[in-house]
């Protein structure tokens, strides 16, 4: 049995500290790679392959709130990537994104 005295006489088990990081480790890293296979890429032009789903648009305060929307729109609609076809405007920013599939 592997413990250490951490003072007061009170001792911890080093390996279910390592088992519960493990633990930790892996829960981080599968949330983290099933996040990552959800979400929409965004993309310079159509990906080979890929199919044209329909166009999504949205109003935001700025330029990366407008892209976040869209992201968010895409992704909402079943998208794998999109293309910001284009964003204009001043103090409120509209902007619309091509999805594909």
């Amino acid at each position: 049995m592997n413990t250490t005295r951490l003072g007061d006489n009170t001792f911890i088990n080093g390996n279910k500290i390592m088992k519960n990081l493990k633990i930790a480790i892996a829960a981080v890293v599968l949330s983290t790679a099933s996040f990552a296979t959800l979400a929409a890429e965004p993309v310079t032009s159509a990906p080979l392959n890929a199919q044209k789903i329909g166009v999504v648009s949205a109003h935001a305060s700025n330029l990366s709130s407008l892209e976040s929307k869209l992201a968010q729109k895409a992704e909402a609609q079943g998208a794998t990537s999109y293309r910001i076809t284009s964003a204009s405007g001043n103090d409120r920013m509209f902007g619309t994104a091509v999805i594909y599939n």
